[in-house]
């Protein structure tokens, strides 16, 4: 049973976290996971966020979603599911806020052309990167590297993890955040809730840029049932909307019935499957199959929304042309650095002398490039290069 009586048996509780990696006394006015949460929201990677792409680069426009606030919606959904769910919603909102800290500058076509630049060297993967930034790249304590967060926040921000890497995770922390990978198990519950909230905030928030970018419009995305029957609904409820100067407010509602929604959807569907599950506890839910999720027709009904934002905003021959060239950035910096490490941050460059072998050197790069925001990127790429390819 849990210590917390408000909490489900099967949440994770913070008197019974699986702890740190470095030993520390408990906080006096905190638990555990509120605790990891403050120190994901005061770390410099948690900042940096803030001038990190969604889908539009950061010099297209100010009110396009960053990381920042994309991790925000994600915090805020998880929360309020979380709590109907009765499991732990400051561990919700500490992996929600954490899971994008490794993410690179230019969204994912960042990351594919990091990852392209580090095939020969392990390759990279946001989500291991995020962790390597909570467990080693951030430099805030005086007895550890990382902001040493529990078990539980680790286990949840580690998304995805190839069977290599899990293979190399086990070696260095045997029974750690890589074990699950090579057992096929499941994280905990309110990992697996950050892993959904994640996906419905990204769809409602890029069908909201993606028309205020002008790239989509209300017309085309009447071919989206999922989005049309709020729609439709609302414009019933409030004929008004149906005017051309009324289709901000239109869109707003649309968005917001959709996510409440796929909100009550996830809960019940959640709570179906916990019923017939009946997990005792937090380690008998990893060993179950998924748990979180949609029912069978939202699911169906999320991938097709998907898939047209796939076709028609992510493929768009704007969006493609800009990030077609914030590949090229990335593939840049990364062959400078490579050359001459000392054209890094001195910390950095100092770690690259240090590193022992190319892989070790072009991780340092990896990592120094991974941290940019979107706009020192720009400048270090015109610094180094003398060329202007976003602007």
């Amino acid at each position: 049973m849990t210590s917390n009586p408000l909490l489900a048996p099967y949440a994770c509780d913070p008197a019974r976290s699986r702890g740190r990696r470095h030993a520390q006394a408990p906080a006096p006015t905190r638990t555990e996971y509120q605790r990891d949460r403050d120190r994901i929201v005061h770390s410099t990677a948690f900042r940096r966020l803030v001038y990190k792409t969604q889908v539009f680069l950061n010099h297209e426009g100010d009110l396009f979603r960053t990381r920042l606030t994309h991790s925000l919606e994600v915090a805020q959904l998880g929360r309020s599911i979380a709590r109907s769910l009765r499991i732990n919603e400051d561990l919700v909102e500490a992996i929600s806020l954490a899971h994008d800290l490794g993410h690179t500058p230019f969204g994912h076509a960042g990351q594919d052309a990091l990852h392209g630049c580090m095939a020969e060297h392990g390759g990279f993967e946001h989500n291991l990167q995020s962790l390597r930034v909570v467990d080693l790249l951030e430099d805030r304590y005086p007895a550890f590297d990382g902001l040493n967060l529990t078990f539980e926040t680790r286990e949840g921000i580690l998304k995805h993890c190839s069977q290599a890497h899990a293979r190399a995770l086990e070696a260095q922390e045997p029974g750690g955040v890589g074990q699950r990978f090579l057992l096929r198990q499941q994280p905990s519950l309110e990992a697996q809730l950050c892993n959904l909230a994640d996906e419905i905030a990204y769809n409602a928030h890029d069908i909201d840029d993606g028309v205020r970018s002008g790239l989509l419009t209300l017309a085309q995305l009447r071919d989206v049932p999922l989005f049309d029957r709020y729609r439709s609904a609302a414009q019933a409820e409030y004929p008004a909307l149906r005017e051309p100067r009324a289709q901000r407010r239109l869109l707003n509602e649309a968005i917001r019935r959709m996510l409440s929604d796929q909100v009550y959807d996830v809960i019940d569907a959640t709570q179906r499957a916990l019923h017939d599950a009946r997990p005792a506890d937090a380690d008998a839910v990893r060993a179950a199959p998924a748990l979180v999720g949609f029912s069978a027709p939202m699911r169906a009904q999320s991938q097709e929304l998907k898939r047209f934002l796939f076709r028609n905003l992510y493929r768009h021959p704007q969006v493609m042309d800009m990030t077609g060239r914030a590949r090229q950035v990335v593939r840049d910096l990364f062959a400078a650095y490579v050359a001459d490490p000392g054209a890094m941050k001195p910390s950095f460059a100092a770690s690259a002398q240090a590193a022992e072998g190319a892989d070790a050197r072009a991780r340092v790069v990896a990592d120094f490039i991974a941290g940019m925001t979107d706009r020192y990127a720009a400048r270090e790429h015109a610094r180094l290069t003398g060329r202007q390819l976003l602007a």
